[in-house]
């Protein structure tokens, strides 16, 4: 697998991804979209509403759905009533351990922190490293020996014991050091840290006007439950899909937009009945899985993986990650790109009544010193009722919750090739190719003259304005062809078509496929149908 410094120096050349606020110095945590990036990130996320939602057969049942389903969208506030996120639990329960440096001031995420014991000169230290993994070992080296206070023609003085290990594993930090430090025992003790970001609304600034930035999208949807029932007259089972921004203040954002402090959720929550909730989980966490697929990620490093028992939150069933191997992981491991839940009725239920307890079982609402629900519900009725059978029950939930910005960056990486094509005159250049999926393509083709005269450029403005109907395509006059090839093979252009002096002749241009480099001859006023049809059956 290649670097993934590869990758971020293409995506910024070529327009895909630029640090956020990067002038005055960047924001970690938060990226910004580019020209071609916003319309790679946009594609993503239309193919998932028009295969998911806007496209999907109603009247008919896919293959391993338990019955024919209905799919209906919202789009929620970011900010929503604070009691939502006390109900839900995140106001409680939403945080990860943190650990401060003493000496440096800086703060790490606990599980975040890996590290290597090291041994020299009699003295035994953990030594911990915040960089990328294909980074760690020279990292690691470098800080022992600065530790040590060693010579490089010292170096086989220093041994190593064992391999990496995250700083969760060891108990005592005195002999730990921290990943900026350069002394011992700087580390504290871990503690609670709340991911949600705090803003307050209205002119009061105290506790009073105090809300929160929404840390996923999903409670958006069971809040609205039964207002959309009432109003598009749905009927279980079904599904409510949403795309937006989430916000968690994660301790240390890392590996480029995979884990960021601001990013776009794509989520279902669907609601079933109790007796065939099993089966939905099943359908959506294989039909899930198989819509990676059908764009382009690779079987060997995607993977499907259940959540063990000791895994699961206390409200869930089942559990299963889509994962990916994405090039920044050590080798053999997997990063999440989806998380597929069966929440059985733990919302619609917290939201009717209050936060439940986490232990009694069955779930009960918690009470507090006065007697009273410690979190009050909303006290609305959340259930439903079958029309046919008049039976009324709470609804069971499946969510698949999918990141649209990790996503994006799958693709990417899956797409990202260094290979050898043709230039002009026949011989072997070295390239960089975005093989990415036509329907996710940002450009579905570029059309060039071969040169800046003899009515070619006319043309092949036509051609241009005849597609830019139907597609985002690009204009290009300038340079060798094959260079105009080249930079179209790394921003991920799926097609080429170029007019020559054939063209004006016999009224046909050369379509080229960027993955298989085919170049064909077809007729210009075939053009618009031909990329049509190549894009829609891809």
């Amino acid at each position: 697998m290649f670097p993934m410094e590869k990758l971020v120096s293409l995506c910024k050349r070529r327009g895909y991804m630029f640090q956020s606020s990067e002038i005055y110095g960047g924001l970690n945590g938060f990226w910004d979209y580019g020209p071609l990036g916003v319309e790679l990130k946009r594609n993503v996320k239309d193919a998932w509403w028009h295969d998911m939602v806007s496209g999907h057969d109603e009247l008919s049942v896919l293959q391993g759905a338990p019955s024919e389903y209905e799919m209906t969208g919202l789009d929620c506030t970011i900010i929503m009533h604070p009691q939502v996120w006390k109900c839900s639990g995140h106001y409680d329960l939403f945080h990860d351990y943190m650990v401060d440096c003493r000496q440096t001031r800086k703060r790490y995420r606990h599980d975040q922190v890996r590290g290597r014991w090291a041994e020299a000169k009699g003295q035994k230290v953990f030594v911990t490293t915040m960089v990328e993994t294909d980074q760690e070992d020279e990292e690691s080296l470098r800080r022992a020996m600065k530790f040590f206070k060693l010579r490089n023609k010292d170096a086989d003085q220093l041994s190593w014991d064992g391999g990496y290990r995250v700083l969760t594993e060891i108990d005592d930090f005195s002999q730990v050091l921290g990943p900026d430090a350069n002394e011992l025992g700087t580390l504290t003790e871990p503690r609670e840290f709340n991911l949600m970001f705090k803003t307050y609304v209205g002119a009061l600034s105290g506790e009073e006007g105090a809300a929160f930035l929404r840390p996923e999208t999903a409670q958006g949807i069971f809040v609205n439950f039964k207002n959309v029932v009432d109003s598009s007259r749905v009927k279980i089972p079904f599904g409510i899909a949403q795309v937006g921004k989430s916000f968690r203040n994660e301790i240390t954002p890392r590996n480029f937009t995979f884990r960021s402090r601001e990013f776009e959720q794509m989520e279902i929550e669907f609601f079933c009945h109790p007796n065939s909730s099993q089966q939905w989980y099943r359908f959506w966490r294989d039909r899930r899985l198989q819509w990676y697929k059908d764009l382009g990620l690779s079987g060997e490093r995607l993977i499907l993986r259940e959540h063990h028992t000791d895994e699961l939150s206390h409200y869930s069933t089942g559990t299963a990650d889509i994962e990916y191997a994405f090039p920044f992981l050590p080798e053999g491991e997997f990063g999440e790109l989806e998380g597929i839940a069966h929440r059985g009725d733990f919302d619609l239920r917290s939201h009717m009544e209050g936060k439940l307890d986490e232990k009694s079982n069955p779930l009960t609402v918690q009470l507090g010193e006065d007697g009273k629900p410690k979190y009050r519900g909303s006290g609305k009725d959340l259930t439903y009722r079958d029309e046919l059978t008049n039976e009324r029950f709470t609804p069971h939930v499946v969510e698949p919750s999918a990141g649209a910005d990790r996503a994006t960056l799958a693709f990417l990486c899956e797409a990202y090739h260094e290979d050898e094509a043709p230039d002009e005159n026949g011989k072997l250049q070295s390239r960089v190719v975005l093989r990415l999926n036509p329907r996710l393509a940002p450009l579905k083709a570029a059309i060039f003259p071969l040169v800046k005269k003899d009515g070619m450029p006319e043309v092949a403005k036509d051609i241009y304005r005849a597609l830019k109907k139907k597609f985002n395509v690009f204009y290009d006059e300038k340079g060798a062809v094959g260079r105009r090839y080249r930079r179209q093979d790394e921003a991920g252009t799926p097609y080429c078509i170029t007019v020559d002096g054939e063209s004006l002749q016999d009224k046909t241009v050369t379509i080229r496929d960027r993955d298989s480099l085919e170049q064909v001859r077809v007729r210009i006023d075939d053009v618009v149908s031909e990329i049509e049809n190549r894009v829609s059956c891809s």
